[in-house]
Order: C-alpha cells, then structure tokens, then sequence
C-alpha cells in the first residue's frame, strides 16, 4: 500500500508542463592562450621605445591644490564621524527616557538645576 500513495503523489505529466521552462545551455568558447612575448636584444631598444608614450611627466601636477583637497577630504570626514557621533549620542538619550516611560514612571525628564555660585 506504501508503493501506491507513493505513485499517486507524483505529478501528472500534463500538470508539470506548464509549471516549468527548460533552459538550455550553450558552451563558452575557449580564449586563445596568450601568445608568448619575444626576448629583446640588449641593443634594440627600439620595442622599449613604445612604451615611453604612456609614461608621465610629473611637472604638471600641482602640489598645493592636492594638498588642499586632502586637507578639504580629512574635514568632510571628520564633520561625517562628529555627526554620527552626535547623533548615536542623541539615539541614546532618547533611548533611555523611552525605557523610563515605558517602564510606567512618572518622573522621566531630567532636572537641569542651576549652577551654585
């Protein structure tokens, strides 16, 4: 009787054709191996030549404007940690007198007296 509730729990193979979408893959084409680069001479210096193009000067950079956006960036940051500093500090007050009222007490302001002289 076990084999039967078995068979009887399978779907019907009307019911699943239109439950499902079959994709089908397609296989990647190999890339080439890179080729391997030639041995240059000591006297030819012609293929290191190439790449002076893509080598910088450093005479255009400007020191003092990096510098100032350095200094710009550090007190950004800082703004951004004093700020969520402030705020995590005011979450927590706020935090502390929302346990009091829900707690039931009755007093949970805080009294600021003045200063004695």
């Amino acid at each position: 009787m076990g084999d039967l509730d078995v068979i009887q729990d399978r779907p019907k193979v009307d019911e699943a054709q239109g439950s499902g979408q079959i994709l089908q893959f397609q296989l990647r084409r190999r890339v080439p191996a890179p080729l391997p680069r030639p041995i240059v001479a000591e006297g030819d210096t012609e293929s290191l030549d190439d790449l002076a193009q893509y080598e910088q000067e450093d005479l255009h950079i400007n020191y003092r404007h990096r510098m100032l956006m350095n200094v710009m960036a550090v007190m950004v940051v800082t703004a951004l940690v004093g700020a969520g500093v402030w705020i995590a500090d005011t979450i927590e007050d706020m935090q502390k007198a929302q346990d009091c009222v829900m707690q039931g007490r009755q007093n949970c302001a805080p009294i600021e007296l003045p200063a004695k002289r």
